[in-house]
């Protein structure tokens, strides 16, 4: 019995350790991110977000992000088209393996992003889907128009200190909130961005067309694509 006793508490050390891995919720930071340098395409696998929460009481709001870490993760669940659980800085990598540098996040009334042009898609379907641009995908709840043309800028995150009383301790901000394309300058903790500014979101109230995407929760891809080099 003595003999076997180290054999039990190492198979035991090795259960405690493969239980805590598979309990633990967040997915490894590149899982779910495919970099295809000769499309020059970053590929983020993710579902169609729901635009009601039950903890917001069915409430609706106002699209302001494209993609979000899902609730409770994601600080704006609520307001965005998909969700995701990769980390936003897999994708910034992905787009630097395209050969591409990131600019600079807006934030503020007259704050605009600066940055490379990306052209984002959202694809549903097995294999290789219908793709569709947000403007295709947002309209005027209201008038039920689309929403202009936009354009993304690969504008990278600011860093942010996730405990405010250690603030040189600073992270990439969009790990921390789990934005990864925002419509307005509302968070520089993000990594694409487009041309609006504030201005734009004050008659900008967008919502997502409902023939435009399957069902909530259905798998989609994000396609980021990188235009040809000039």
């Amino acid at each position: 019995m003595t003999r076997l006793a180290p054999v039990a508490g190492l198979l035991t050390a090795l259960l405690v350790v493969t239980l805590s891995a598979a309990d633990d919720p967040k997915p490894a930071a590149g899982a779910g991110v495919t970099v295809d340098k000769e499309k020059r395409t970053v590929t983020v696998a993710a579902k169609v977000a729901p635009r009601k929460l039950e903890h917001l009481k069915g409430e609706v709001f106002p699209i302001e992000l494209v993609a979000s870490w899902p609730h409770p993760r994601g600080k704006k669940a609520h307001e965005t088209v998909v969700t995701f659980d990769a980390e936003p800085s897999a994708v910034h990598k992905g787009l630097e393996d395209l050969g591409l540098k990131a600019g600079k996040p807006a934030k503020g009334e007259n704050a605009k992003a600066e940055g490379p042009a990306i052209n984002v898609f959202v694809e549903a379907g097995d294999g290789v889907g219908k793709r569709l641009r947000l403007d295709q995908i947002l309209i005027d709840p209201k008038s039920k128009k689309p929403s202009p043309k936009i354009t993304f800028r690969f504008t990278g995150s600011s860093l942010s200190a996730p405990d405010p009383t250690k603030p040189a301790e600073k992270k990439y901000g969009a790990d921390l909130t789990g934005t990864l394309i925002t419509l307005f300058p509302v968070t520089d903790e993000t990594v694409l961005q487009t041309d609006w500014t504030m201005k734009e979101e004050k008659y900008l109230k967008l919502d997502v067309n409902p023939d435009a995407l399957p069902k909530d929760g259905t798998p989609v891809r994000l396609i980021l694509e990188a235009p040809p080099p000039k």
